[in-house]
């Protein structure tokens, strides 16, 4: 078997590639953002990619497919949140695993009464698979096969309440706060999760670099 992080095989990808291909998401994040929808970075995920959250330790966000990825992920859970921005603070790209980080500020695009921007406070990130296609439409493209994300959920619920608190909701973010539970498409019980809560090649332990040992019932009883 091929291994798809050396130059010879078909799949392998330069870091200029990756790099190259950030750049692209990074603008079409801007495009989304001028437009107030993400339904556009859609083309930007592979037709089987995976795409998903946590909101609690029972209640798990995961699309499966660009479809359920455009009309879900980037479409329903986004949707109300027209102004607000997710700044890239940081990457780190690994291209021999092929893999980038992106760490992002959320803001509101709305000011307080002191000309403050109303922020979503803690670390929120992006993680990727980066992968080459082979074959259908599009064949020798870079786009995305998963991606997980993470941020600050009481931090979250904090700013949202503090908006409606100020009176500076408005009535987009308002609906948008009343999506929520499980019976929002897209929205699991861990059980029922139709990908893995870490990203299907991470948790097959394809990337692993070092394990712990558990000890033998006989290790454990010395």
């Amino acid at each position: 078997m091929t291994d798809p992080s050396t130059p010879s095989s078909p799949t392998a990808i330069s870091r200029e590639e990756i790099e190259e291909f950030w750049d692209s998401w990074l603008a079409i994040n801007r495009e989304a953002e001028r437009l107030g929808d993400w339904r556009v970075m859609a083309e930007w995920y592979a037709e089987d990619a995976t795409y998903g959250w946590m909101y609690s330790h029972d209640e798990h966000f995961m699309a499966v497919g660009r479809d359920q990825i455009r009309d879900w992920a980037i479409g329903i859970e986004m949707d109300g949140l027209d102004g607000w921005h997710y700044d890239y603070q940081a990457t780190v790209i690994d291209e021999r695993t092929r893999m980038i980080v992106g760490f992002w500020k959320q803001k509101s695009g709305i000011l307080d009464d002191d000309g403050k921007e109303y922020e979503i406070l803690g670390i929120g990130g992006s993680w990727f698979g980066v992968e080459r296609q082979v074959g259908g439409a599009d064949d020798g493209l870079l786009k995305f096969s998963w991606q997980r994300d993470w941020f600050d959920m009481p931090s979250t619920a904090h700013t949202f309440l503090t908006l409606i608190k100020d009176q500076k909701a408005p009535d987009t973010l308002l609906k948008r706060m009343s999506v929520a539970g499980h019976g929002v498409p897209g929205h699991y019980h861990h059980a029922d999760l139709p990908s893995t809560v870490w990203p299907p090649p991470v948790e097959a332990g394809e990337f692993l670099r070092s394990a712990s040992t558990l000890p033998t019932s006989g290790e454990a009883d010395a």
